[in-house]
């Protein structure tokens, strides 16, 4: 029964004040808006709502960013609720540990691991790559075998380290730097969307919604599972290519779960983390519809280039020098997304490891920075050299298979926790619950079934390597079942002598 066992929200909430382990609380509602509008904006509105207009909507992609944005809230909601009830650090895993259970907590966890470091590395060589086109457009070469592409990325390590100096040295000072490169990319994407009404052409939205065609299937291990498993042949545009291209672009939204590890750092978690989730997911749909209008009306879906649509739309008028202002608010995009994760990646790990799951020493706070050092260091050092080393873009659905996986927990753990502690006092409360909730475990787990097979292979080996770790290590030195935690009945901490 030790795999099911849970930690309660009073003992979590009471382990935020171990002197060792206290977290610097610093945070407002508007740290956490700018921190989900960091994540969730990088580099795919400039290049995802072009690509999925010409191969699968049309100038209907509009639509599909609201479907894509109306299944997300379900989870936002979910998440919401969670971080208003148990504001600790940690999000999914934390969540799953107090409704689901240990093993449960484990597994969610270690997707997440698997989330924040893949997608980190992922997005430092993306901006490795806007950085050289930018620095192109400019004149000025980086040496091929040292830049994107090459033996090493110099410019995606460097940009890890200075990042993951700047995580160590505070939660705020990160999310100064933050506050205005975000404002940076804000000013350009919405530069870019007055600029670009300026070319729009209404028949280029003729047909709206274009009529549905068969398109050539994947196969192999490239095709989805959903088509692996039920034969179904797909196809593009019409109603169909409206949800596929909802698919596509769901992933565009990814990252406001990043919001929620940082609870247990947030002044008043109750009222300001629901604000912070659902507030940077509102502004980022209504971004990512205006430029899906913008860029459908400019050229039509047909002619569209899949691989920088924005950027040549502005070409096709004539425009050429704005390619150099959406590669440079793409650097700025996703150098706030880089950081994002990379705190993301130490709130996780630090849960984790205040629990005993993994090694408690890691989740040593500095005494002056309040911050968790060890573990910085370690996930700073493990980005850059996955950044700088390894060609991880056929990885990066892995990324998305991870988050799914949690959203789809977190969805199941709300109902749960509603029915085991009906008394906990919620900032936030899912409408209508259970039944957005299990909509929301539904719509991801089809969105999941969407992802290849060669993905859902990679999935089960990173949790069968999990699975390992966990009986090994973690169930024996979980701190639930030592009795190694504070007793949240008492006003003192309390824990074996030597601590």
């Amino acid at each position: 029964m030790s795999l099911f066992r849970t930690k309660s929200v009073e003992q979590s909430i009471a382990d935020t004040d171990e002197p060792e382990f206290r977290l610097k609380k610093s945070l407002s509602a508007l740290d956490l808006t700018v921190f989900g509008v960091g994540v969730v904006i990088g580099a795919g509105i400039f290049t995802l709502t072009g690509r999925a207009a010409h191969d699968v909507a049309g100038p209907a992609i509009v639509l599909s960013f609201v479907v894509a944005a109306i299944a997300c809230a379900l989870a936002a909601m979910c998440y919401a609720e969670f971080a208003s009830t148990v504001p600790v650090s940690g999000s999914a895993y934390t969540f799953s540990y107090a409704s689901l259970g240990e093993l449960s907590a484990w597994i969610i966890g270690w997707d997440l691991i698997l989330e924040m470091f893949l997608g980190a590395s992922v997005v430092a060589q993306g901006w490795s790559a806007y950085l050289g086109a930018f620095l192109g457009q400019l004149g000025i070469a980086l040496p091929p075998e040292l830049s994107y592409g090459g033996v090493v990325d110099i410019p995606a390590v460097l940009l890890v380290l200075v990042l993951g100096g700047l995580m160590t040295l505070g939660i705020k000072e990160s999310l100064r730097v933050n506050l205005v490169l975000v404002a940076v990319k804000l000013f350009i994407v919405l530069f870019v969307i007055i600029a670009g009404l300026m070319f729009v052409n209404p028949a280029n939205y003729q047909p709206f919604i274009p009529a549905s065609e068969p398109t050539e299937a994947a196969s192999g291990l490239t095709q989805p599972l959903l088509q692996f498993l039920s034969g179904l042949e797909p196809a593009t545009f019409g109603v169909g290519g409206i949800l596929a291209g909802a698919a596509l672009v769901f992933f565009a939204y990814i990252g406001f779960d990043v919001v929620a590890t940082t609870a247990e750092e947030t002044k008043k978690p109750q009222r300001d983390m629901p604000i912070g989730i659902i507030a940077s997911l509102v502004i980022c749909t209504i971004l990512y519809c205006a430029v899906a209008l913008v860029v459908t009306g400019m050229v039509s879906y047909r002619d569209l280039d899949p691989a920088a649509a924005l950027a040549n739309a502005f070409v096709y008028h004539g425009q050429g020098w704005m390619a150099t202002v959406i590669s440079a608010g793409a650097v700025a995009g996703l150098t706030t997304v880089v950081l994002t994760l990379l705190i993301g990646a130490t709130r996780i790990i630090f849960a984790m490891s205040r629990d005993g799951l993994l090694p408690q020493r890691l989740a040593k706070v500095h005494p002056r920075f309040r911050t968790p050092w060890v573990i910085s260091i370690v996930v700073t050092v493990i980005v850059a050299v996955v950044a700088g080393v390894t060609p991880v873009g056929v990885l990066e659905e892995m990324v998305n298979i991870g988050t799914l996986s949690a959203f789809v927990l977190v969805s199941i753990g709300v109902i749960v926790l509603r029915r085991t502690r009906p008394d906990l006092k919620r900032g936030f409360r899912v409408p209508w619950s259970p039944v957005l909730p299990i909509v929301s475990a539904l719509v991801c787990t089809y969105l999941m079934l969407n992802l290849s097979v060669e993905t859902w292979l990679r999935f089960l080996i990173w949790l069968a390597l999990g699975f390992a770790i966990y009986f090994a290590y973690s169930r024996r030195h979980a701190r639930l079942g030592t009795g190694d935690f504070l007793d949240p009945s008492k006003p003192r901490v309390v824990g074996p002598p030597g601590r």
